[in-house]
């Protein structure tokens, strides 16, 4: 396993149950995936170190978790190398590294988006959010962790995000061009899927929750928090989703010389003129496979091998029956800056009480677990409904505590408003 993060947990964690599966290393893992796999120190931007390591170890299966990798090419280099791996080839995992491509993709292939325009200098990208008036969305064209997204109501948020992303270099070279979109309104849903680039499956459907603060105030984040399944993913809207985006998507790509293998996540907006693509992701979301992993009922490995042996189509995947719900404890100051080294405690009784608790941003200091990012824990519990999972997750919250804890109180609030 390529990665240390909360993702990568619930990703060792799903892989430890195959009784195909002996031994998993990960790198460079976290205290929390170190009870299930052995970490090892190795630089994941080093594509050629992971790809010796997997080597000399004999590793049979490599799976990639963070998108860096993906973007520099490890997969291209060890299929070259002849060594299996889940995940899409550099050219496949452009539909995330460049948001510019990923849209004239759409724009070619008439997969539904909201309108938008693209621009290399801040001047000309000023010039026409005067001339469109807000609401827009600003966003940096390349890879931002999650953050380089700029939902800006008025024409100044506007302008000071294109500020901030072409003039500060708030983002690096991610923000020498940057996409403006139109604000789509309705409800957002997130729903990943296996692909071995022709056939496409789909896992449960999931809604994050992407601001700071309960009611879906403040600046957005990596994700304080998700659920699965998603209600407002009806069987026909996700019939229709597969329909007009996933399966053209995963065409268009093939048409394109791009290949797609492995996990395509696509994040949602459901308008009143139906689903459009907000966003696409060429790996598992975070937080969103922290709910959907622990539904699958499928042999995990054995469903990533039919993707990389295009044999996805006579897999059967199976979904149980329940709910999960993920609430993640984030740093005080999150997203802006934030202390590290905080103690952590009550992480033996969160798990006692039937939760998993999934290590984001944790590290060891002799016999401690204390912070060491901004989203800290995702803490995950899975009922028969959501309802009781919701309890059952918040149960398990408050059994834990660090110094500046943060964490939403209203994950799911959108399951209790519909019932409501």
């Amino acid at each position: 396993m390529v990665g240390g993060g909360g993702r990568e947990h619930a990703l060792v964690w799903k892989l430890a149950q195959s009784p195909r599966v002996t031994k998993i290393y990960c790198a460079p893992g976290n205290p929390g995936i170190s009870k299930i796999a052995e970490c090892v120190d190795i630089d994941i931007r080093d594509n050629e170190a992971v790809l010796k390591f997997a080597q000399v170890t004999g590793i049979d299966l490599t799976v990639v978790g963070p998108e860096a990798p993906l973007a520099d090419g490890i997969v291209d280099l060890f299929t070259a190398s002849g060594m299996r791996i889940f995940g899409p080839s550099k050219a496949a995992a452009e539909i995330e590294g460049s948001k510019s491509f990923a849209k004239n993709l759409m724009l070619k292939y008439d997969i539904p988006t909201a309108a938008f325009a693209v621009f290399t200098g801040a001047e000309e990208a000023k010039a026409y959010i005067r001339r469109q008036g807000a609401p827009l969305v600003v966003k940096a064209d390349g890879l931002a962790a999650g953050k380089g997204v700029v939902v800006a109501m008025t024409e100044a948020e506007a302008l000071a995000a294109v500020e901030m992303i072409m003039c500060d270099q708030a983002f690096g070279a991610a923000g020498a061009q940057v996409v403006i979109e139109e604000f789509m309104q309705g409800e957002e849903a997130s729903l990943l899927t296996f692909t071995d680039g022709y056939s496409v499956a789909p896992m449960v459907s999931a809604q994050d929750h992407k601001r700071i603060f309960d009611g879906d105030a403040g600046p957005n984040t990596g994700g304080m928090g998700a659920y699965a399944p998603a209600p407002v993913v009806t069987p026909d809207l996700l019939e229709e989703i597969m329909r007009k985006i996933l399966q053209p998507t995963v065409d268009a790509m093939r048409k394109e010389g791009r290949l797609y293998c492995g996990c395509l996540y696509a994040g949602l907006m459901i308008t009143s003129d139906g689903p459009k693509v907000v966003e696409f992701n060429a790996r598992f979301g975070d937080p969103e496979t922290q709910v959907v992993l622990p539904l699958l009922d499928s042999d995990f490995v054995n469903v990533m091998e039919a993707c990389i042996d295009g044999k996805l189509a006579a897999e059967d995947i199976r979904w149980q029956e329940g709910s999960a719900v993920c609430v993640v404890m984030a740093a005080g100051g999150y997203p802006g800056s934030y202390a590290k080294g905080a103690a952590i405690s009550g992480l033996e009784q969160a798990e006692s009480s039937g939760a998993m608790v999934f290590h984001a941003g944790t590290s060891r200091e002799g016999s401690a677990v204390v912070t060491s990012g901004g989203r800290v824990l995702g803490v995950t519990a899975v009922d028969t409904d959501t309802l009781k999972a919701i309890d059952k997750a918040y149960a398990a919250v408050r059994e834990i505590s660090f110094d500046g804890a943060q964490y939403r109180r209203d994950i799911a609030h959108r399951v209790i408003e519909r019932m409501k």
